[in-house]
């Protein structure tokens, strides 16, 4: 099944996967969104969750308020089309910019002398690209509230670790390929750890329990010992 730019491919009998493409690029991903935010709007009785991913989107519905399924594909196909989904389309409506403070290298990126040497630049460069990047949410996934983040300078895209650790601090900001990542709990973890937040990113009992979401815009400010030891006594 195809529609607004998308092939749309059933998930058992209450979900869809909405397929835009099949690759890591912004604007592909600006077109995941672009959908999510059209589904939200069109509001759909019965839709459960929509959960966009970098070049897909999982659309979870009530079976019970949707029996005949190509009733429901066409809803969605005519949420879209009235949004003119494709690509090109411009931002999402949320475009409102979250600042997390990072302490890099040092105890907290124990591998940013790494990448200053697979990269060839000096630790102070590393650190004003990193900070410099015009970041986005792709999606959240691996873990819950595990932000993907989209726009790492291309000079910064570094191998992942050969052997993956079996515990990243809660906050560790690190490097993966062409991405950049934020672990929100104590996890195990390949990517390369170049500094971290003291601001917890998830948290159970709050509402939404996830710091950043899927859209948003994030700009990394870059803090010393000092400023990252005492935002972490406030409990930010």
């Amino acid at each position: 099944m195809t529609g607004a730019g998308c092939a749309i491919e059933l998930l058992g009998e209450s979900a869809l996967l909405l397929r835009f493409g099949s690759v890591i690029e912004r604007a592909l991903n600006d077109r995941v969104h672009a959908a999510a935010a059209a589904l939200r709007t069109a509001a759909l009785p019965g839709v459960e969750d929509i959960a966009p991913a970098y070049a897909s989107l999982l659309l979870r519905f009530d079976p019970r308020r949707w029996p005949d399924t190509e009733v429901f594909v066409a809803a969605v196909r005519e949420a879209l089309a009235q949004t003119e989904v494709a690509a090109g389309d411009a931002e999402p409506a949320d475009t409102a910019v979250v600042e997390l403070p990072v302490c890099y290298g040092g105890e907290h990126g124990p591998d940013l002398a790494e990448v200053v040497a697979l990269t060839g630049l000096t630790q102070g460069e590393v650190i004003a690209r990193h900070t410099a990047g015009d970041y986005r949410v792709a999606m959240l996934g691996f873990a819950p509230g595990f932000a993907y983040l989209l726009g790492l300078d291309a000079a910064l895209a570094v191998p992942r670790l050969a052997s993956p650790r079996l515990r990243v601090p809660a906050g560790s900001v690190a490097i993966g390929g062409a991405q950049t990542g934020i672990y929100p709990s104590v996890l195990p973890g390949g990517w390369r750890l170049i500094g971290r937040t003291p601001l917890r990113l998830f948290d159970p009992a709050r509402a939404p329990p996830a710091r950043l979401a899927p859209g948003q815009h994030v700009h990394l400010r870059a803090v010393d010992a000092a400023s990252f030891a005492a935002l972490s006594e406030h409990g930010a």
